[in-house]
């Protein structure tokens, strides 16, 4: 019983950190200021776009199969 509660706890986590990461690649691939005080060209913000999507859709699945 623990056990599935962990899991939802965990892919919540995940999926809203998935989404803060997604929007933060996109506003740095959009903005040409310095974001958060990081200066992020276009190419480096694809980092954080793949990162994000990758937590996103893990926490997805651990909410989705639970």
């Amino acid at each position: 019983m623990e056990s599935t509660q962990f899991k939802r706890f965990f892919g919540a986590l995940l999926t809203l950190l998935g989404i803060a990461v997604l929007l933060f690649a996109c506003v740095a691939f959009l903005s040409e200021k310095p974001v958060l005080g990081l200066t992020v060209s276009k190419w480096e913000s694809v980092v954080p776009f793949l990162v994000g999507s990758v937590f996103l859709l893990t926490g997805v699945n651990l909410i989705s199969r639970v």
